[in-house]
This record gives structure tokens, sequence and C-alpha cells, in this order.
């Protein structure tokens, strides 16, 4: 099992995508330094998507569902073949305690101190606090002052220009949706382009 602490530090976030465009970014993905990716539930046909990205790249990038709000929904993405868990509210111990039992990371959403505090004391292996750009990066330097350093992940308005900003302030995670990729790009599945994006956007990381 992947545990928390080695969690990829960018995860790329791919909502409302069809499976093409899909396995055209994780392809283009392959051999760089992004090595994780989320497949949004509320995408069409996202069950499938995810179980044939798992099936074919999964020893190679980890898969993940996000937009995950419900029992049914975790299960149902665990079945698919899922790595990790996203969701951009606080889940469930239940759903936690799930995640767990299929050795999956799980990643809930978070806003405030309290939020993330009891998301950790019921088990969650990161907490995403969204949406993150509306909270000055200070935030996470005056969270972690009483609680000690936390595997925080931002998401929400974060881009190559800046993510790195956040890292220096002691976040340890990423997730990216369009700030990464033009959208036209993954539309028309052009790997050439995708490439060169994320070459473009690595530069602008101190990799961990």
């Amino acid at each position: 099992m992947i545990q928390g602490q080695n969690f990829p530090q960018v995860t790329v976030i791919l909502r409302g995508y069809n499976y093409e465009s899909v396995r055209s970014v994780v392809s283009a993905m392959v051999g760089t330094k992004l090595r994780s990716v989320e497949i949004t539930m509320n995408s069409k046909d996202a069950i499938e998507t995810i179980k044939k990205i798992a099936n074919e790249f999964k020893d190679e990038i980890l898969v993940g569902a996000g937009t995950v709000l419900t029992y049914d929904q975790a299960m149902e993405c665990i079945q698919a073949g899922v790595q990790f868990i996203l969701s951009p509210v606080v889940l469930s111990k239940d759903i936690l305690d799930l995640c767990k039992e299929h050795q999956v990371i799980s990643v809930p959403g978070a806003f405030s101190p309290s939020e993330i505090w009891k998301s950790f004391v019921d088990g969650a292996d990161i907490v995403k606090v969204f949406p993150a750009a509306r909270l000055d990066k200070k935030y996470f330097q005056d969270i972690q002052a009483p609680l000690g350093k936390l595997p925080l992940m931002i998401v929400g308005g974060i881009n190559g220009d800046n993510v790195q900003e956040y890292f220096d302030a002691g976040v340890s995670y990423a997730g990216i949706g369009s700030g990464i990729f033009n959208k036209q790009d993954i539309v028309n599945c052009d790997e050439r382009a995708l490439k060169k994006s994320i070459e473009e956007f690595e530069t602008k990381v101190k990799w961990g």
C-alpha cells in the first residue's frame, strides 16, 4: 500500500472529460513527475473510465476518484480499482474506515482547522483544503503552528504560478485541474501538446 506520506506531490484533476481524453492525459503523464490522476465522479461514465484507466496504468500512475460524497459512491470506486479517494467535503468515519479496510488512501475535504483535525482523528490519510486559493498561504502555517506538521493537500484555484508558494508555506500536496493543461488539448487528445504543458509545469515546482 502507498502510505499517505509517500503520495505524489501533485495530482492531476480531470473533471468532465470522456475516456479518450482522460487516457490521453494519463498516457502523457507516464514517466513524468506527475504520477497521480483524479477522475471525478461528476464526469460522464466516470466509473467505466476509472476501471479502464486503472487496468491500464495503475502500475505507473496512481488512479483515484474525486468528488466522492457517499458511502455507496466510495464502495463503487473501490470496486472499480481506485487507489485513492478524494472529496470536496468532510467524509464520514464509515467511509474512512472503508478506505482503510481496502487499503485505499482517503483524502476528505475540509476548510476550517476543526474540520481538518476531526478528519485526521477519524482516520484520514491526507486532508484536502478546498477551495485553497480563497486562503492566504499563511493560513497553512498558522494551522500547523499549534497542530504540528500535517499532510495537507491544496485544491481549488491552484496552478503553476502559485503552487510553490503553498509548498513553501508547509503544504505537502496539491491537486490541480485547469492549472496545468489547455482544455482544448485535452478535448483534442493532443498528447504532444499535453506533454509540453507537463514539461513547462515541472519547471515551476521544487520537487520533494
